[in-house]
């Protein structure tokens, strides 16, 4: 699980090759730290077709800003440089995975 950063944005998700999702979350957040072990279970599955990261959003305040996250737990996927699809607040991991489906057609 990669850790995204303001800085490494453009690099690690804007320009990637393969659909990235971001979640964005805070330390003190509780559902972000519920959500975590499921999007960490995913990242294992899907490994080579979706990278995954997080985002602290305490810690990088441009991105989230930029793409309005407004409440966390925030799931963004990018597919070629753009958000295909946004989870917002506590899921089922076959949400989720769903989301993720759809994204890689």
């Amino acid at each position: 699980m990669l850790e995204f950063t303001d800085a490494n944005f453009e690099e690690e998700v804007i320009k990637s090759e393969l659909p990235v999702l971001i979640d964005f979350w805070a330390t003190w957040c509780m559902p972000c730290l519920k959500i975590a072990p499921i999007v960490e279970e995913l990242s294992g599955e899907y490994q080579g077709k979706v990278k995954f990261g997080k985002m602290n959003v305490e810690e990088n305040q441009n991105t989230p800003q930029k793409y309005g996250i407004r409440s966390i737990p925030t799931l963004l996927i990018f597919k070629n440089g753009q958000v295909a699809s946004q989870i917002v607040g506590m899921q089922p991991k076959r949400n989720l995975e769903g989301k993720i489906r759809e994204v890689l057609g």
